[in-house]
């Protein structure tokens, strides 16, 4: 059987994790969020007082990391942690800088990476990220960089946290976000960056299904090329 793979890049904020969930149900694709696997590892961090730019603390965590994933019948990622259900927990405003911090660690990388290739090795994929394209996947049949304005994905974002209950301040996470896209743009191991041969959009000021629309026409047309 032949297994087809998305590979769906960007910074944070861009939509790429609703889009990607959206995407999977209409193509009949596994959804892998490899953002929600680094945020359930600076979860650990975080709860275990470590400093997530602190390489040797974090990396010692990694031994008696008791990690898995899940799906539902509705093909939603679920991510525990010490069997722990920790979905919701790892989306907190705060788990944000450790995720970026996690995923710059060489070590953490190189503990999660096969475990995302083989996911694609068994499995038709759509893999959200920020290296996608350019690391986890190389080889994948179709990469797409999704982008925004800082503005327009921090609006989401904010959005976003108010729906789950929490009482975000919009200029905070306008902020964090623009020094999240720093640290991710800038760090020396596997940077956000756009594949050579990935597809750009940009979806600022569109509507969800719009730019829904806009990327399964585009994946449509390449997977049948």
């Amino acid at each position: 059987m032949t297994y087809r793979s998305i590979a769906l890049d960007g910074p944070s904020g861009a939509g790429k994790s609703t889009l990607a969930k959206m995407l999977a149900r209409e193509l009949g694709f596994l959804y892998v969020d490899t953002g929600a696997i680094y945020r359930t590892v600076g979860l650990r961090a975080f709860r275990c007082g470590v400093e997530p730019d602190d390489a040797a603390g974090v990396s010692a965590l990694l031994g008696d990391l008791n990690l898995d994933m899940g799906y539902g019948e509705d093909g939603i990622q679920h991510m525990y942690l010490d069997g722990e259900d920790v979905t919701d927990a790892i989306r907190r405003h705060e788990i944000s800088r450790y995720a970026s911090g996690v995923s710059a660690i060489p070590a953490v990388r190189a503990f999660l990476l096969e475990r995302q290739r083989e996911l694609a090795r068994h499995n038709s994929v759509i893999m959200d990220g920020r290296y996608i394209g350019t690391v986890v996947l190389p080889q994948a049949d179709v990469k797409i960089f999704l982008t925004a304005a800082p503005e327009d994905r921090a609006r989401r974002r904010y959005e976003e946290l108010v729906q789950r209950g929490d009482s975000p301040d919009y200029e905070t996470v306008l902020r964090d976000m623009i020094r999240r896209d720093e640290q991710d743009s800038s760090r020396a191991a596997a940077p956000l960056r756009q594949a050579e041969d990935a597809v750009a959009v940009d979806t600022t000021g569109n509507s969800l299904e719009e730019s829904f629309d806009l990327l399964l026409k585009i994946i449509k047309e390449r997977l049948e090329a």
